[in-house]
């Protein structure tokens, strides 16, 4: 087994060991857990059978992990995408109106456009055409679009009729637990106490259940039924032209995201060679989209890699055994369904609000001495939450973009993917809203 495992994943090679690797796998899984818990509660919204979403959740992300781990021989966890799965559920089934079928099948048809930029040149230069400070924005505005949720989820934020908006009772039990929750999560992060997402989620769950507000239901038993989400994908129903937006929302957010994630990655776990190339960039990047395509058939939004792995490459982890491990453990999972059964919407609010404030942490580097550049940023980061979409978020803020450029005498700056878009954008307000 040892020689095996060494032959694979060049074990002495990466200055590693098995014993490293599942510890770092182990690291990994606890710290990205969180999402077996808050992705099937997103998806179930959406209609989807709640323990059907739960085993493809876990399934689609053992799949993917170990094609990153075999194929890549990278120390990366990947799972559903969180903001992802927040905008199928509430922007495309609950806003657009589409049915959860068909919004699978948009997931499947921006995973092949994925897949194809993956293993061509289009790759590199959509990376390039796409300018730097939007790409920014897309994350931290989906982090707010997720904060946004977690927040309303927990009651933490409520409407009101007078000012749209206002802060909620915390007398209210629920309210109060979420709000404890959160700041548990806080506190427990800047201990740097591994896995303080699930550990928080975990423990508000057990204070439901002492109080009297959860059911239990066990820990153990056979996974629940997949049939009602396998194989459900509307892909002929999501060739409506009025997709094409949450498509491109869909791959521009799963690109970007994967790329950021991966060089991140790849510094943290010395992947870098000394000539800057990096280390099966190539393979990471084709595993992350094939593994959005395979997520698609049991279920789930975009899978994509996760910025958690960075804890196990922190713990020692430097090859695909990594990866494998983590993808053990999510196997495993799928035996404590009624666990994720247990927990509640308020017990996961603080996971959504902890992790859209790291995914507003990438706003530093934004240009902030060029206004061209900084205020369609800045549009498009709040626009995203504000009008509860991230495709209509990106759509201003491209449209933003050309605007600005030229209105400022830049139009040298402007690429042809960006002019592309914005005209694809501009006719989808014209003619589609």
């Amino acid at each position: 087994m040892k020689q095996t495992l060494e032959q694979i994943f060049k074990l002495q090679d990466n200055d590693t060991t098995i014993k490293k690797e599942f510890l770092a796998g182990f690291t990994t899984f606890i710290t990205m857990a969180y999402i077996i818990f808050v992705n099937p509660q997103m998806m179930a919204t959406s209609g989807m059978d709640l323990g059907a979403s739960f085993v493809g959740t876990c399934i689609a992300a053992a799949i993917a992990c170990f094609a990153m781990g075999f194929y890549s021989n990278w120390p990366v966890g990947l799972a559903p995408g969180m903001g992802l799965n927040a905008f199928f559920t509430y922007t495309v089934v609950g806003e657009m109106g589409y049915s959860w079928e068909v919004a699978l099948g948009a997931v499947f048809l921006a995973g092949i456009l994925f897949v194809i930029i993956s293993v061509t040149p289009l790759r590199q230069w959509m990376l390039n055409s796409i300018p730097m400070n939007l790409r920014i924005a897309m994350g931290a505005g989906v982090g707010l679009f997720v904060g946004f949720i977690g927040l309303k989820t927990g009651g933490i934020i409520i409407q009101n009729e007078a000012t749209f908006l206002s802060l909620g009772n915390f007398r209210d039990i629920e309210t109060f637990l979420a709000a404890f929750g959160f700041l548990l999560i806080l506190i427990l992060a800047i201990r740097k106490i591994t896995g303080a997402i699930i550990i928080g989620v975990l423990v508000v769950t057990i204070s439901g259940l002492l109080l009297g507000l959860i059911k239990f239901n066990g820990f153990i038993s056979t996974p629940p039924d997949i049939r009602p989400t396998l194989m459900k994908l509307d892909i002929i129903g999501a060739l409506d032209i009025a997709m094409i937006s949450v498509i491109i929302s869909f791959l521009f957010v799963n690109l970007f995201d994967t790329a950021g994630t991966l060089l991140g990655v790849a510094s943290r776990a010395k992947l870098i060679e000394t000539s800057g190339k990096i280390k099966n960039l190539d393979k990471a990047l084709k595993a992350d989209s094939t593994a959005s395509v395979a997520g698609s058939f049991f279920g789930c939004s975009p899978v994509t890699s996760y910025v958690e792995s960075s804890a196990g490459v922190e713990a020692g982890g430097r090859t695909g055994l990594t990866a494998i491990v983590v993808g053990v453990f999510f196997l495993i999972a799928i035996f404590f369904s009624p666990l994720a059964s247990m927990v509640p919407g308020y017990a996961t609010a603080g996971a959504l609000i902890y992790v859209a404030i790291l995914m507003l942490g990438g706003m530093e580097k934004l240009d902030w001495s060029d206004n061209t550049e900084l205020l369609p940023a800045l549009i498009m980061i709040i626009m995203i939450p504000l009008t509860f979409s991230i495709a209509n978020g990106i759509a201003i803020g491209f449209i933003s973009y050309v605007i600005l450029k030229n209105a400022g005498g830049k139009k040298s700056d402007i690429s042809i993917g960006a002019w592309f878009l914005f005209i694809i954008f501009l006719l989808k307000f014209i003619i589609l809203d």
